[in-house]
């Protein structure tokens, strides 16, 4: 088995394989172990895999293009006597769960199947819920046999449509080249129904949600055990798409804020038997007071950058606890405020805002967004998913690839 990059260090820590290192949340997961010697192998798809960049890489794997994981994992931990091995994605944790939960020497740090399979399907997930009490949006699966027409004309606008388990569609969705839409939105029946009748070739349809007012709050947990072992949480202020995707810019909540609501997460990843990290996603509405419950994230998500920021170190906390045996301190015991952005997402939402303003904002709303724009990026305090002065190659790594992509585009 043939490594692209291979350093010359070595530690006493037992190594990591990590999965998945082409995004920032792979990367903040290099970064969190290799910053204590653990000597990490990360696995990535591109040559211009920002993980594998990384000052704190070990060694790099470019994964084959087809194969599954199972045909060079066990390899792969026996080369390097792996101790452990963890992933991001949710194609890779589906994979790596039809697995032994130890290869060789490697532990897999990763959800098994039945807790992966709850917090996937957003309709099991919601069923927990409300075994507990917790709000969730009013919901309707459509199904083959149901008057679309009927209870469109019945429903309260507007409305929030996204797929129950989307792993479980994208690979049909694409054999029939319907591109696949994270989540949509509905103002009325008419649009309802344009939406749903797109997916009449393939007789399955997206989950239609109630829309819930206020703002993204995710409380992230690390279970061990049966309890918290570890907790943060963060609230997002930007997104892109602007209609609802990936977190672009957040900050963090400070501990003593939604304590209440930080123990009924921990009680829903009790009953579902959740171990490992997750985060349990809120919209929060600080006028009534409610936190309705959007989806649970079974991995590290998006905006981990900011807790690795904010001294919440998950990675190193799921590493540490099962591979060395190390408690672990359910507190960041000095609170700041800190801001990270997710740079190209948020320098595209600001074009797109430039170019077609906010919704009832017209050009204030543009002057706003540029202004805050500039002003984040003079803020020396400002944290960036991708760079950092203490590991700089990943960004510039990034940049190349996105130009890659440009010029291929193109051509």
């Amino acid at each position: 088995m043939t490594n692209v990059r291979a350093d010359k260090k070595t530690a006493s820590l037992p190594p990591a394989i990590v999965i998945g290192v082409d995004t920032p949340i792979g990367l903040t997961v290099i970064r969190e172990l290799g910053q204590r010697g653990v000597p990490v192998i990360a696995v990535g798809s591109s040559a211009h895999s920002i993980g594998g960049a990384s000052r704190f890489t070990h060694a790099f794997f470019r994964r084959p293009k087809n194969d599954p994981i199972s045909a060079w994992l066990p390899a792969l931990i026996q080369q390097h006597d792996a101790a452990a091995v963890l992933a991001v994605s949710e194609n890779d944790l589906l994979e790596l769960a039809a697995l032994p939960a130890r290869i060789g020497t490697g532990q897999i740090l990763t959800p098994r199947q039945p807790q992966l399979d709850v917090v996937l399907d957003k309709s099991r997930t919601m069923a927990a819920a409300k075994q507990l009490g917790l709000d969730t949006p009013e919901s309707w699966q459509p199904a083959g046999g149901d008057n679309f027409a009927e209870i469109a004309d019945d429903l309260s606008y507007p409305l929030a449509i996204k797929w129950s388990d989307p792993q479980a569609v994208i690979s049909l969705l694409s054999a029939h080249d319907i591109p696949f839409e994270k989540i949509e939105y509905a103002q009325n029946a008419q649009e309802l129904l344009s939406i749903l009748r797109r997916y009449d070739a393939i007789q399955l349809w997206p989950l239609v949600q109630s829309y819930c007012p206020g703002v993204g709050l995710g409380q992230m947990l690390l279970m061990r055990g049966g309890r918290a072992a570890l907790t943060f949480q963060h609230r997002r202020l930007h997104e892109w798409p602007v209609t609802g995707g990936v977190s672009t810019l957040c900050t963090n909540e400070a501990p003593e804020l939604h304590r209440e609501q930080m123990v009924k997460s921990e009680q829903l990843l009790q009953q579902i038997g959740w171990d490992g990290p997750a985060m349990v996603e809120y919209r929060f509405d600080a006028q009534t007071g409610r936190y309705w419950l959007m989806e649970i994230n079974g991995r590290f998500w998006g905006s981990i950058p900011l807790a690795h920021y904010s001294g919440a170190h998950f990675a190193w906390e799921a590493y540490a606890g099962n591979i060395l045996g190390i408690e672990t301190v359910n507190s960041v015991s000095d609170y700041l405020p800190v801001k990270a952005c997710y740079l190209i997402p948020e320098t595209r939402r600001l074009a797109a805002i430039l170019q077609h303003g906010l919704v009832g904002q017209r050009n204030f709303g543009r002057v706003r967004t540029l202004a805050g724009y500039v002003i984040d990026r003079l803020n020396p305090l400002m944290r960036y998913y991708v760079f950092s002065w203490r590991d700089p190659m990943p960004f510039f790594t990034d940049m190349i690839g996105v130009i890659a992509r440009l010029r291929h585009r193109r051509s």
